[in-house]
């Protein structure tokens, strides 16, 4: 299905749903992009919903709803695929998210953190380097914020080695730095299938007894370059 068929076909199911699911919706849009899984080959994200604006309670939340053409298309090349009826599941999935994001006053400050602190690591600004995991779990080690998606690699040891990491049903080489000694955050290049923002592996340091006396050094950023090694 075409993208702006696509579009044609989500305004007339968002017109469908009754209007107190609706309620603090500010749009429900369609985005060309696919959406890949970190870790699983042929899974892709289909929708989300992105809390906008709140004012601390929650019940006034204001989100925007996205459906992900390219993701769509992306499972129809591989099989028998009913686009109306995903579309329809997909939107009132997310719909369902809105009304839990507004329920939920815990989670939705969580979030709103760990996207302040997202934001300040993509301005080059100090940041809690375990903000991320304030977000969405993706899968075991792998978590989303915002359009960035951040695995993490526990086993400190490997610094400076070469290591094998998986990504949307693929298997990637990449060299761990040896330094710093504190957490680096990895910005992969190279993937065969990028998500829409970064893909971050962090690099958690190896904690010993004398620096829990000491102030944990800030964070690095680097660009990394990974290989498939599928070809």
């Amino acid at each position: 299905m075409r993208l702006d068929d696509f579009r044609s076909m989500v305004e007339r199911l968002a017109l469908e749903v009754p209007s107190e699911f609706r309620d603090g919706v500010v749009a429900i849009d369609v985005s060309p992009k696919a959406v890949p899984h970190p870790v699983r080959g042929g899974v892709y994200t289909l929708g989300e919903c992105v809390p906008i604006e709140w004012s601390g309670t929650g019940a006034d939340l204001q989100s925007r709803v996205v459906l992900y053409h390219g993701s769509f298309a992306a499972l129809a090349r591989l099989g028998e695929f009913d686009w109306r009826e995903e579309a329809w599941e997909t939107l009132t999935h997310e719909l369902r998210h809105h009304l839990e994001w507004r329920a939920n006053h815990d989670a939705l400050a969580a979030y709103d953190w760990a996207a302040e602190q997202n934001f300040a690591r993509h301005e080059g600004q100090p940041f809690d380097p375990r903000f991320f995991r304030a977000g969405e779990v993706l899968d075991d080690g792998v978590w989303k914020v915002d359009d960035d998606r951040f695995l993490v690699l526990a086993d400190s040891r490997r610094r400076g080695d070469h290591i094998e990491i998986p990504w949307h049903g693929r298997a990637y080489r990449l060299v761990v730095p040896a330094e710093p000694r504190g957490y680096v955050f990895l910005i992969l290049e190279g993937l065969l299938d990028p998500p829409p923002g970064d893909a971050v592996l962090v690099v958690k340091p190896a904690w010993r007894l004398r620096d829990l006396f000491r102030r944990m050094p800030a964070p690095v950023q680097q660009i990394a370059r990974v290989t498939p090694l599928d070809g």
